[in-house]
């Protein structure tokens, strides 16, 4: 038996997989439900999910007193401020390599946050983030939860960004666990789904008691794709901002 799952093209733009980055410009907003990452910094806000599972994380790390959120979602108008001003101060190849252009930033989708280590004074741009202490026992818990380090060293020619250990993204698990696990950027990440397709070879993961399938589907030229689906089993669907969906079943 099979339930059908009917995909339209402009949900390719949705999703907590999608890539933005220089190459792939974010097309909408739409349907975002933003939300404060903590009571203390209302004005520091993520996509809904995105925000209960990061309260989820600093509780399980006991880092609420030592890790600040520095920077959630930013509007258009927000970032592209953010860029001129790093323009003017900083100069342009410190802009190129830290600040990304309007509609290509990663905190317009609401599933990004630079985090920092509790100072004085915090570095808007690179906060404080090092590899010891509580900030690496935040590292290293955050894939458990769907959180990824999104720009880590080695990947620069890749990323397009440079080496940001401030810098996490939702991707949601069990993707972030595979990411991590495999040493992968994102955009490698999402790349590699492509080899397993709706209708071939799926990418199997054991978690627990479950087992979880992963698989791209592509949109083509066509206006929707239509995949039927196993009944009694729950699925994720995120569109990849490109070319189609990556559909995570669990059963």
């Amino acid at each position: 038996m099979s339930t059908t799952l009917t995909l339209f093209k402009n949900e390719i733009y949705r999703g907590n997989l999608i890539l933005v980055n220089a190459k792939f410009p974010l097309v909408t907003h739409s349907n975002v439900e933003l939300i404060p990452t903590n009571e203390k910094y209302s004005d520091i806000l993520l996509e809904r999910s995105a925000a209960t599972i990061l309260s989820h994380i600093m509780r399980d790390v006991n880092c609420i007193d030592e890790i600040v959120p520095v920077s959630g979602y930013r509007s258009k108008e927000k970032q592209e401020q953010i860029y001129l001003e790093s323009l003017q101060e900083s100069g342009q190849e410190f802009t190129e390599k830290y600040v990304a252009l309007p509609n290509h930033s990663e905190h317009q989708t609401g599933l990004a946050i630079d985090l920092g280590l509790k100072k004085d004074v915090i570095d808007f741009i690179r906060p404080d983030f090092p590899y010891k202490g509580i900030c690496d026992e935040f590292r290293k818990t955050a894939p458990q939860y769907g959180f990824i380090e999104r720009y880590p060293s080695g990947k620069e020619t890749i990323t397009g960004i440079a080496h940001e250990p401030w810098h996490f993204r939702f991707v949601g698990f069990p993707h972030s666990k595979i990411i991590v696990e495999q040493e992968l950027s994102l955009e490698e990440y999402i790349q590699d789904i492509k080899k397993y397709t709706y209708d071939g070879k799926h990418l199997e993961v054991i978690r627990g008691e479950h087992k979880i399938e992963i698989f791209y589907a592509p949109i083509l030229s066509f206006d929707k794709i239509t995949l039927c689906m196993p009944e009694y089993c729950s699925y994720q669907v995120s569109g990849n901002n490109a070319d189609g969906f990556i559909i995570t079943l669990w059963r």
